[in-house]
């Protein structure tokens, strides 16, 4: 089990900013979600990269790249990762929206990668394995800052 003061210390700068200041610019809010996306990205590549070495050293070798798609896909094991690449798939629907970027809209999802990415110890799976990776991998916990960053960014901008 993890301490709440150590969840706290994890992602305390997520939550400090509001998400209801006065709606900014077009090109601010989509700076501000591109920004976003592109530390989710980072984030979600050094999540794969992670759970990689630790399958490969507690369940079985992976053979080729293909046969680590099929396993990103398809394996249990790596279901737990879905959440962050439906986020990014969000932030993409989002950002090619007909209707235009709004301050809600921007609102909306940099909430949901606060709460994704602020898990509980009764947030499931992936609050679990999530925490697991921030203990055991430095670059997990550098890729996270970097995004918690954006996300500090994304509510000044809205």
């Amino acid at each position: 089990m993890v301490e709440p003061e150590i969840k706290s210390a994890i992602v305390v700068s997520m939550a400090k900013e509001p998400f209801d200041s006065p709606p900014a610019q077009a090109d601010g809010l989509r700076r501000s979600l591109l920004d976003l996306h592109d530390a989710l990205l980072r984030l979600h590549k050094v999540l794969i990269e992670s759970e990689r070495l630790v399958y490969e050293r507690e369940v079985a070798p992976i053979r080729s790249p293909s046969h680590f798609f099929q396993l990103l896909t398809g394996d249990p094991y790596f279901a737990w990762l879905r959440p962050v690449s439906q986020l990014i798939v969000a932030i993409d629907e989002t950002m090619d929206d007909k209707e235009g970027l709004t301050g809600a809209s921007v609102d909306a999802v940099m909430r949901q990668a606060v709460f994704l990415l602020m898990p509980a110890e009764s947030a499931g799976e992936f609050g679990a394995r999530y925490v697991a990776a921030l203990q055991r991998d430095p670059r997990v916990v550098l890729s996270h800052a970097q995004v918690a960053k954006r996300i500090g960014s994304g509510a000044a901008a809205t």
